[in-house]
């Protein structure tokens, strides 16, 4: 890997991160479409910028860590134990479901789920507009929503934000959430990486790591914000139509 594409690949993992679109799905095809080799030191390198994108969800809503906080803190949790422990548990069986097939049609599933989810919902006044409102119940919901992220190409944003929408947070609030809850899944995620690739970051170049997770903290902290700011004035219906074509063009090209 050479600087360029520790650039390239920093923004695809920090613009694709919190978006609907399956940051997963994407760091494969790029990666595969840069010449990357899956080994263990761009590995290493993978979970320094998913490092960078945790902290990007610090920086954007740092004035929520604090006490006053506490019981959306523990709304955020709850959600998180549902995913956490099918992902503990069935861990070898998703780990084999990373093939281009699945990522490519589970790109579509989710766009036309979109799309079908906006079309009764275009009209809808939501009961929770913003995400400090939510109870544990819509909590837990939304929780059981995101397991069905362990499916390559699902994201895991994009099963949140659709699990918040039906249970009544706003497309704002639902966004918002899934930002939150992106928070302990990542550090378990990256946690777990860590300490199965630990030993290959002294093979790894310092400056390539910095190059990347510098990269990947500024693209997925702008692309959070502007998230937000459309989602004042746009639905999702666009992001359901990117998946679509974006699925298509992975069977075309892969299969």
């Amino acid at each position: 890997m050479d600087i360029l594409q520790s650039i390239i690949l920093g923004i695809v993992e920090g613009a694709t991160e919190f978006l609907p679109i399956s940051s997963t799905g994407h760091m494969i095809v790029v990666s595969q479409w840069l010449g990357i080799a899956q080994n263990e030191g761009n590995k290493a390198f993978e979970v320094i910028i998913q490092l960078a994108a945790i902290l990007a969800v610090v920086a954007n809503y740092r004035e929520k860590f604090s006490f006053v906080y506490l019981e959306l803190w523990k709304k955020v949790v709850l959600a998180f134990i549902p995913l956490g422990m099918v992902g503990f548990l069935l861990h070898k069986q998703i780990k084999a479901m990373f093939t281009a097939d699945i990522v490519a049609v589970m790109f579509i599933v989710g766009g036309v789920i979109f799309l079908i989810v906006e079309y009764f919902h275009k009209d809808k006044v939501y009961p929770v507009e913003k995400v400090e409102d939510l109870s544990y119940h819509q909590a837990l919901w939304i929780g059981m929503a995101q397991i069905f992220a362990l499916i390559p190409g699902t994201s895991r944003a994009g099963s949140s934000i659709i699990g918040a929408m039906l249970v009544g947070l706003s497309r704002k609030a639902s966004a918002e959430f899934s930002f939150l809850l992106a928070l302990p899944v990542m550090m378990a995620a990256s946690g777990y990486d860590l300490l199965k690739h630990y030993h290959d970051f002294a093979g790894t170049n310092g400056l390539l790591l910095i190059t990347g997770f510098v990269v990947a903290f500024l693209s997925a902290w702008l692309v959070m914000r502007l998230f937000l700011r459309f989602l004042e004035n746009f639905t999702f219906v666009a992001f359901g139509i990117y998946r679509i074509l974006f699925g298509v063009l992975l069977l075309w090209a892969f299969l």
